[in-house]
């Protein structure tokens, strides 16, 4: 494989989208994959480590990313929603990216627990006709559970939710989740796709 790890504003913008997964690919794999001992968010031990935010916080990463999720939305979605701080970058990029193809989505972000003062609520964003259909995204999905709160958040906001989109699937449980909860589910990259980008990558030693 000829690997190119670089990934600027030029190539975010201007690629066809499959030599851009390939780019974005290659990216992920330099700048946000570890292997070691880390513990997860779940609490679940791994030997290896995904930081999303090296990638959905670089500009560049965030454009490509955007670029590529949009053809996943189904044509009637009106916003797309996270729960902070991973989905935070991915649902703005999206939104404003998706500005630049002429099309209208508005960017919602979940808080983990309400808000302490003004409103206590737990949705930030514009206010949403009732039954608006909104699309979850996640950056790395391990056990589905952070995304599936982000759907009860939504639905109790009185929103239509049925499809989650993640950068990457750890493939350790959440897809299933999702197919038992009756939810559409998406992934740009399953963690085979990364570890075996990483293998070949020219710089790492063996």
């Amino acid at each position: 494989m000829n690997v190119n790890v670089s990934l600027s504003i030029q190539s975010a913008t201007h690629l066809a989208l499959p030599d851009l997964r390939d780019r974005l690919l290659q990216f992920i794999c330099t700048v946000a994959y570890q292997e070691g001992d880390f513990q997860l968010s779940s609490g679940q031990t791994s030997a290896y480590y995904i930081n999303g935010k090296q990638v959905t916080l670089h500009p560049a990463g965030a454009v490509a990313i955007a670029r590529l999720i949009l053809p996943l939305l189904p044509e009637h979605t009106v916003a797309v929603a996270g729960l902070t701080l991973g989905a935070d970058p991915l649902v703005t990029a999206a939104s404003v990216v998706a500005a630049y193809h002429d099309r209208e989505l508005t960017a919602l972000i979940i808080r983990k627990e309400a808000k302490g003062h003004g409103t206590q609520a737990f949705l930030e964003g514009p206010t949403l006709p009732p039954q608006s259909p909104v699309v979850v995204l996640e950056d790395v999905v391990t056990t589905g559970q952070s995304a599936l709160k982000a759907v009860d958040r939504l639905r109790a906001a009185g929103y239509q939710v049925d499809r989650i989109i993640a950068i990457v699937d750890r493939q350790q449980g959440g897809a299933e989740l999702y197919q038992q909860a009756g939810m559409g589910f998406a992934a740009l990259f399953t963690i085979q796709d990364i570890q075996r980008c990483w293998r070949e990558l020219p710089h790492r030693q063996p």
